[in-house]
Formats: C-alpha cells, sequence, structure tokens
C-alpha cells in the first residue's frame, strides 16, 4: 500500500500531472530533461536556476539554444491547439476586409495610400489587444496548471524559459498577423498594383513590431502577477493607457504648450502604438489617422529611430521578465 504513495516508486498513482494536461508540453519536459548534462544525484533545487554569472561557454550557449528553442516549439504548438493563431488570423481578415470594403471605395490617386493608413488606425488598437490578450498568461497560466514548477526543477535556466514562451507566442502573433493583414494586402495589390505593394509591407512590418513590443509587456506582466485576474486587469489597463489616454494627454500638451522637438520625439518614442503609427503614416507622406501621431508624422524622427524604439520595447521587458523571474516562488 506504502508503494502508491512512496515518491521513489515510479508506479505511484498519485503523481501530478506536470504538463496541465497537454501532450506537447509532456514532450517538451522530456526533452528538456533529457538534453541536461546533470549528475543523477544532484537534487532538483540545486539545478531548478544556473548561477547567472556562470561563464558562457559554447556548448552552454548552444544549450540554452536549444532550451529556448524546445520551450518556444512547445509554446507555439499549445497556441495552435487551443485555436488562438486561427482566431486571431480570422480576426485580422475579417477587420481587415471591413476597412477596405468602407475606404477603398474611391478609386484614384492616393487612394491606395489612404486604405493603409485606415489599416494602421485600425491596427493601432487591434494588434495591441490581441497581443496582451495571447500574452497576459504566458508565465502565471503555465504556473497555474503546475507545468512550470517541474520545468523550473529541471537545470534549464529560468530566463530560457522566458525567452523561449516569448519567442513561441511571438512567432503564432506574427504569423497570424502577416496571414491576416496579407488578405488585404493581396486585394490591394489587385486593386492598385504591385506599386503600392512596399507602403503595405511598411505597414505590416510595423504592425509585427507593435504586436512584439505589447507582447513583450505582457509577458513582464504575467511575470509580476500573482493571479490571472491580476495580469488580465493589468493587461487591459496597459492597453488603454498606451492607445486611448497617452495620446490625448500628448495631443492635450502639444495644443498648450509648445514643446521642444525633443520633447515630442520623447513622447512618440515612450508609446509603441504612436511609434507605430508615425512609422507607417510618416513613409506614405500623408497624416490620415489623426490623433496626436498625425501631427508628427511629418516630424523629424526618423525610420531607424522608430523602428529602434520598437525593437526596445520588445526587449526591455522581456529582459526584465528574465531577471524578475528568478525571484519568483512557485
Amino acid at each position: 500500500m506504502s508503494d502508491r504513495t512512496d515518491p521513489r516508486n515510479g508506479e505511484g498513482t498519485t503523481e501530478t500531472r506536470s504538463d496541465g494536461g497537454h501532450p506537447d508540453a509532456a514532450a517538451a519536459v522530456g526533452a528538456l530533461d533529457g538534453d541536461t548534462e546533470v549528475d543523477a544525484t544532484d537534487a532538483p533545487e540545486s539545478t531548478a536556476t544556473a548561477d547567472p554569472t556562470e561563464p558562457a561557454t559554447a556548448d552552454g550557449v548552444r544549450g540554452a539554444l536549444r532550451h529556448v528553442f524546445v520551450v518556444a516549439v512547445t509554446e507555439y504548438r499549445l497556441a495552435v491547439r487551443s485555436r488562438w493563431a486561427l482566431a486571431l488570423t480570422g480576426l485580422f481578415v475579417v477587420f481587415g476586409g471591413v476597412i477596405l470594403t468602407f475606404s477603398g471605395s474611391a478609386v484614384g490617386p492616393g487612394s491606395a495610400e489612404r486604405v493603409v493608413a485606415s489599416l494602421t488606425s485600425l491596427a493601432a488598437y487591434l494588434v495591441p489587444l490581441a497581443a496582451l490578450a495571447l500574452g497576459y498568461d504566458a508565465i502565471v497560466g503555465r504556473e497555474d496548471e503546475g507545468w512550470l514548477a517541474v520545468v523550473f526543477s529541471l537545470p534549464v535556466r529560468r530566463s530560457e524559459v522566458v525567452a523561449g514562451t516569448y519567442l513561441g507566442r511571438l512567432a503564432v502573433l506574427a504569423g497570424a498577423t502577416v496571414l491576416g493583414f496579407g488578405f488585404s494586402g493581396a486585394l490591394i495589390v489587385r486593386e492598385y498594383g504591385v506599386g503600392e505593394l512596399p507602403a503595405f509591407l511598411g505597414f505590416l512590418g510595423g504592425a509585427v513590431g507593435a504586436g512584439a513590443a505589447f507582447l513583450a509587456v505582457a509577458l513582464l506582466l504575467s511575470t509580476v502577477a500573482r493571479e490571472k485576474t491580476h495580469a488580465l486587469g493589468a493587461a487591459l489597463l496597459v492597453w488603454v493607457w498606451f492607445v486611448l489616454v497617452h495620446d490625448l494627454l500628448a495631443l492635450g500638451v502639444v495644443a498648450a504648450v509648445e514643446l521642444p522637438d525633443a520633447a515630442l520625439s520623447a513622447m512618440v518614442l515612450s508609446n509603441p502604438v504612436s511609434a507605430f503609427r508615425v512609422l507607417v503614416l510618416s513613409g506614405l507622406g500623408t497624416t490620415a489617422g489623426g490623433g496626436f501621431t498625425a501631427v508628427l508624422a511629418g516630424s523629424g524622427l526618423s525610420t531607424v529611430a522608430l523602428a529602434a524604439s520598437l525593437v526596445a520595447w520588445a526587449v526591455v521587458p522581456v529582459a526584465a521578465a528574465g531577471v524578475l523571474v528568478r525571484r519568483r516562488r512557485l
């Protein structure tokens, strides 16, 4: 009778599923466990987190990349299995089609630019919301399933799990964005010609960058929050601030006070939505879309600076999450 609950007995029936019932997660745990080179006598607690000051050898770098890849593939498969990829793609296809229907009725010079500007206004609301919804439970949700505790008990750095989780979900979001809005791009090329493709590709790249930034913020919130409801509430507040409140406040400040160019640029770069809008609108040579970013579409901000700000918004929160997750108690 005691053998059924003895933790040393592999045939015990009280074993908890570490994968939350997901076959892909079970495969990832097996792959991570089998890929590590650790003495079998080591306790799980001693290998749950690696020393952050450990020198990175060639083998260590390859092992870290393999761990990140395994976690990323697992996250991608779970998202596809849960229909997240299909839902996001369908969402972007439907809303993009609606925008084309209402803004592309007048065919003439500049019509394609107006359509892309309308898509930019739509993506500024839709892409951040989709990214936050996809990423708010990335860490705290896996903890609730019990899978995160088992993965952290393996000889794998917690920061590698965070990076893999982000990259896997980013692949889902980027794929859905490209496929969903790609349908609209195909219609634009069909209606206005191949010459309008570069403008649309600029919009598509900016949309992916904005999604990557908000997914990183959602990952950070998921690392800090102790419950999924707290992470969801924080994600909604982040969306309201960056998408709605920030532009209104900035526009009020610009209207009331004459600010130097450096301060105006800082306002744009401090908001990934503003950086995305200015990046696309300045490339189109139009101020369509309204709001604070439309006022600054012709500012001195370069494409490189705007793109670099989106990259920073994607990298810094993930790096911060990789540091903070080491202090998380499971």
